[in-house]
């Protein structure tokens, strides 16, 4: 099981992503826009700089959902290599069969 701090954290995140969205889109819109003056899309650069660095989408840690554990992880199960393994061994995972030979 991963610090239940890291977690937290990761999900103080996410809610920081989903809050500044919008925002950050309408930002990065006008920034990369070239037909706009130079000045107006500097401005939006630093509006988007003064934005909370934990906004950001790149920020937030794939964890696994069931230990939380940031290392391994499958993205379309949403877990770690670990916990696929144990839950699949146990049979509670559709479709999944453990081989051995």
């Amino acid at each position: 099981m991963a610090k239940k701090s890291a977690v937290n954290r990761n999900e103080r995140v996410k809610v920081l992503v989903k809050q500044y969205a919008a925002k950050r889109v309408a930002l990065k819109k006008i920034a990369n826009d070239e037909s706009l003056p130079l000045e107006e899309r500097f401005d939006a650069r630093l509006k988007l700089a003064e934005l909370p660095r934990n906004s950001s989408k790149t920020r937030i840690r794939n964890r696994c959902e069931v230990t939380g554990r940031p290392r391994g992880y499958y993205r379309k199960l949403r877990m770690s290599r670990i916990s696929l393994r144990d839950l699949g061994s146990a049979g509670l995972i559709p479709g999944l069969v453990k081989s051995s030979w």
